[in-house]
């Protein structure tokens, strides 16, 4: 990274920027004084956000590689980054194994797994020259634990959990910090739509009779403690949860 482009202040790439954990984590980090470049693939939305935040909105795909490029090249012109914050994922489908289909899969490892890798690849060389890089990576707890009707996302998300440990391991040389983050149940207004096919009944139902599960705004503040903790503080791994989940197998619901 050129002298011109020495990040002056705390900048972060957020990525999945427009909607959900992504879009409240940019609200959190602007708040705290950041420079937030926002990442989404819908430009509408990262404007309104813009609007709002202040951040530096760059509509883009992570799974595509030009795009990342393009991304790369807009941070280099705005001054560069000491933190990426890799948000952008999803699940696709509740099918069991038998009935998978390959279109859903294809999503969820890309989605999850390959954009992740092509993120933080282009940025890496950024992070290395600031000295105090910073890589946070927001998995799920799906990837520690499986369950029925999860295969696809629970590979996924075991995919980029594995991905997330060995960069730890990569860049320690580099004085570059690697954070992971894996929610249990969070309530956000469209990762379950989404999931279900925009079928909003099937959608509600993890969440059913959960008096308060977490909210994006939850594991937002929890991924701005981690990257606004001194730099030779690592919080490696941060399982969060509602209360009302004590494991992922024991979930307590009340009346539905």
């Amino acid at each position: 990274m050129s002298s011109q482009n020495q990040v002056t202040q705390h900048a972060a790439v957020v990525t999945g920027a427009s909607s959900g954990i992504g879009e409240a984590t940019v609200r959190a980090l602007a708040a705290a004084g950041w420079k937030v470049f926002a990442v989404a693939r819908r430009a509408e939305r990262l404007a309104a956000l813009a609007e709002e935040t202040g951040a530096v909105p760059v509509p883009a795909d992570v799974t595509n590689d030009a795009q990342v490029a393009g991304l790369l090249a807009a941070v280099e012109a705005g001054g560069g980054i000491d933190t990426l914050i890799n948000i952008a994922g999803g699940a696709r489908g509740a099918d069991y194994l038998a009935e998978a289909k390959n279109e859903d899969w294809d999503f969820m490892l890309q989605t999850n797994v390959m954009g992740t890798m092509k993120v933080t690849r282009a940025f890496l060389p950024m992070l290395r020259a600031h000295g105090e890089g910073t890589v946070l990576n927001l998995t799920s707890t799906a990837g520690m634990v499986s369950y029925e009707g999860g295969s696809g996302y629970n590979a996924a998300k075991a995919a980029q959990r594995a991905l997330t440990q060995a960069l730890r391991l990569e860049e320690v040389e580099h004085n570059v910090r690697v954070i992971e983050v894996l929610p249990g149940l969070v309530h956000t207004e469209e990762f379950a739509l989404r999931r279900m096919g925009g079928d909003r009944e099937l959608a509600q139902k993890p969440y059913a009779g959960v008096a308060k599960p977490l909210l994006a705004e939850d594991i937002a503040d929890i991924v701005a403690y981690a990257v606004n903790a001194p730099h030779h503080v690592n919080l490696d791994e941060i399982v969060v949860r509602p209360v009302a989940q004590a494991a992922a197998h024991k979930l307590i619901r009340g009346q539905a």
